[in-house]
């Protein structure tokens, strides 16, 4: 069979085609990466493979497991930022196609890995060749959504990057369901698992492979016309992507980023046990369960909701709003956790982390508010190691400032405060970087014809 129909010129839509069509293939590509974040339910069955029903001799260690997420994670900014030139330069139907095998194939390498019982084989299955299918499947969509939506850009990658979000609403439930469909008194079920949503996975990121289109050159909708003078931060220029990287701009927009992401992350992945540990007695293990799924339900719709606010709003306004508020509600959340109230407490933390998403799926129009169309998806490759840094860094700053208050006598439902002022610090440095950030100086724009060479 011919692979033709992957390159570039066979994806540029007829005259008349629904733009609208566009963002739901998009969205093909995000909810199935999206299971990433729903990988921890394969955490406790990885431990069980040797004893089933509990850990045997020779089963792996609950942290050796959790370095398969770290792995893929890292994976998905550091191939995001590599191949995100290579992304600009193919088009979105082949570089979707990529990241379907790749995290397709992900789940497939690790199976044999479950098979032979090798961690290894884990960490490069689903660690890396599934990390870089995160991140060419992130980036993937995003310059094509922008140059369909040029008159509302944050619309359109928030309905997008909204997949990556909710992803993990599927991914959690079809994971429990098929382990105990396949399990056996011989297999927990993990193995079969994983050859499935891989097939799965794959067949449902080809739906987006197929229907996603680029527009025509100099394509615009319809009775749109842009503005003679736009916003302060809103460019008629290009920037290209090697040169973004080298204004202040880029690095401002990188710590943005990165501020905003390590202030989310840390508490995302500690929220069932730091609900608990501060309402000790009042909030079950159920219950906690339950507001870990409300803060997925607000990061999914704060993608969409903020970046479309952003179009109207401006993408800086928007950032602002999120710092300002962000350190408003850190630095309240240990006065709520001492006064015993769990409702604002709880609605604290989900307008949080509708920042948290708002924050990634905002990201994408401010750099084309910035450094214009031409290799946006590039540049946002790059900036996503930003993502990459705070997914370490976030976790550990919770997790280790918690430990040492507790080794110290702090008791467990106060073992938090700390952490909330530094988060609040966090934000005080991003909201700093976006208050410096300024239109590029003209001596980087690009002055050739906007080509992706």
């Amino acid at each position: 069979m011919s692979l033709s129909f992957l390159d570039r010129q066979s994806t540029v839509a007829p005259p008349g085609y629904n733009r609208f069509m566009v963002p739901p293939a998009a969205l093909a590509v995000h909810l199935a990466i999206g299971q990433a974040y729903a990988f921890s339910t394969f955490n406790l069955p990885l431990t069980k493979l040797l004893g089933v029903n509990h850990s045997a001799p020779g089963d792996w260690k609950l942290t050796e497991i959790g370095w398969i997420f770290s792995i893929a994670i890292v994976f998905l900014g550091v191939s995001a930022a590599v191949f995100g030139r290579w992304v600009e330069n193919v088009g979105p139907r082949k570089a979707m196609f990529a990241a379907a095998l790749c995290f397709g194939g992900g789940f497939l390498v690790s199976a044999f890995g479950i098979h032979w019982h090798q961690l290894w084989v884990l960490y490069l299955g689903y660690g890396v060749l599934g990390g870089c299918g995160l991140g060419i499947g992130y980036i993937s969509p995003v310059s094509t959504l922008i140059k369909w939506f040029p008159d509302r850009p944050g619309m359109a990658t928030g309905m997008a990057i909204m997949g990556f979000g909710g992803g993990a609403l599927i991914a959690a439930p079809l994971s429990v369901s098929l382990m105990q469909h396949f399990r056996t008194a011989a297999s927990n079920g993990v193995l079969e698992t994983f050859v499935t949503m891989g097939v799965i996975y794959f067949m449902f990121m080809m739906i987006g492979v197929y229907a996603v289109r680029v527009p025509a050159p100099d394509w615009k909708p319809e009775g749109w016309v842009p503005p003679e003078k736009p916003e302060q931060l809103v460019t008629k220029a290009n920037v290209e992507v090697n040169v973004a990287s080298r204004t202040p701009q880029f690095w401002l927009l990188w710590m943005v980023l990165c501020m905003n992401v390590t202030a989310g992350i840390g508490v995302l992945g500690q929220a069932s046990p730091m609900i608990q540990e501060i309402f000790t007695g009042r909030v079950t293990p159920k219950a906690a369960a339950g507001f870990v799924g409300l803060m997925s339900l607000f990061n999914m719709a704060g993608r969409f909701l903020w970046a479309s606010a952003s179009d109207y709003m401006g993408r800086r306004n928007t950032y602002m709003v999120f710092f300002l508020l962000g350190i408003l509600l850190y630095s309240t959340v240990p006065t709520l956790g001492h006064l015993g109230s769990v409702s604002l407490f709880v609605a604290a933390f989900l307008i949080i982390i509708s920042m948290y998403g708002g924050g990634f799926a905002t990201v994408p129009a401010y750099l084309r508010d910035v450094f214009g169309t031409m290799h946006v998806g590039a540049i946002h490759g790059r900036l996503l190691t930003a993502w990459s840094a705070a997914g370490i860094f976030g976790p550990v700053l919770v997790n280790y400032i918690r430990q040492y208050q507790i080794e110290h006598g702090v008791p467990k439902a106060q073992s938090y405060s700390i952490t909330m002022y530094i988060m609040c610090g966090l934000l005080v440095v991003g909201f700093l970087c976006n208050l410096a950030m300024r239109p590029v100086n003209e001596r980087y724009h690009y002055r050739g014809p906007p080509s992706a060479k």
